[in-house]
């Protein structure tokens, strides 16, 4: 049986940084995840979309999440890591999670098969085989509109009955969908919006948190905004959302994670490189997520990064 793990806060879908000539840059994901934690944030999720996980190897993956989980340990606080093993081989996704176990995470994350379009039970097999390998809680990773599939609440309240399947996840954009899980969730079960702008009215509906492309750029910021939210200091949130919202939105004007990457660089953070098929954002969004960061606070009205994003 899987150690339990309480999940709670912002979660960080982490970038992964590449050097200019298409190399995992280390040194600049030691830098992200510490400034993650000085942030922070409850939990770190490396290798999942935001990651680009479809094009790491199997090296690269588990020295992303060596990396993830030794900065996390030589931290005097120490935050979960939520290593992604997400495929849409389940034999492919087993493997990646004893790995990632092996490399020291403290959880999953399972995304949906994507282009299979797996049945109910296709999806209930799956899952129930990651968990097998990976010896370690299960988050569900549900995101139809990346993956062609939409795992209905019955699945997943189905799962949930697995003492091994910890939370979702849930990444619909259905606030009626979030609801119907949590309505009938069983005790202990997470459920983590995977919207960042919809975390707000999630947790006002009963969710635990969120795991969050936009903590990468503003992870003091999104955290103080979803501990507001849990502890019901509504007027606070509701002002930490209305300054992040913009950010929110300019992330998603092209595909995850090319928005949030570009920024990333805009900040000094990491380099810009992406690997194909993906190619850095286009030049037309620019100044979009330049006044985002300006709205979030984290570039002044000269355009000089601000303490705000230390």
């Amino acid at each position: 049986m899987p150690q339990a793990v309480t999940f709670s806060g912002v979660y960080t879908a982490l970038v992964t940084p590449f050097t200019s000539s298409g190399d995992l840059d280390e040194a600049a994901l030691r830098a992200m995840v510490k400034r993650q934690i000085a942030g922070g944030v409850a939990g770190l999720v490396p290798c999942g979309t935001t990651g680009e996980s479809a094009t790491l190897d199997p090296e690269e993956h588990v020295r992303v999440v060596e990396i993830a989980v030794a900065e996390s340990r030589a931290a005097s606080r120490r935050v979960t890591v939520i290593a992604g093993c997400g495929s849409n081989d389940t034999r492919k996704s087993q493997k990646l999670a004893a790995l990632v176990k092996k490399a020291g995470a403290d959880a999953l994350l399972a995304v949906t098969p994507y282009y299979n379009k797996p049945t109910p039970a296709g999806l209930k097999a799956h899952f129930t085989a990651v968990a097998d390998a990976g010896e370690l809680p299960v988050i569900l990773y549900n995101v139809p509109g990346r993956t062609g599939v939409n795992m209905m609440p019955e699945t997943v309240l189905d799962l949930a009955k697995d003492p091994r399947i910890a939370g979702v996840k849930e990444a619909s954009g259905n606030l009626d969908q979030a609801c119907e899980i949590l309505r009938g969730r069983p005790e202990g079960f997470a459920v983590l919006s995977g919207e960042d702008s919809l975390a707000l009215p999630m947790v006002a509906c009963g969710a635990e948190g969120v795991i969050a492309v936009i903590s990468n750029e503003a992870p003091r910021t999104y955290s103080a905004l979803i501990a507001a939210a849990l502890s019901g200091e509504r007027t606070k949130a509701a002002a930490l959302q209305k300054k992040l919202f913009p950010l929110m939105k300019a992330n998603f004007r092209e595909s995850n994670p090319l928005p949030v990457k570009w920024a990333m660089a805009r900040l000094g953070l990491c380099g810009g490189a992406h690997r194909l098929p993906l190619v850095p954002l286009s030049a037309s969004h620019h100044a979009a997520v330049e006044s985002a960061l300006l709205a979030a606070g984290l570039l002044d009205e000269k355009g000089q990064v601000t303490e705000e994003a230390a």
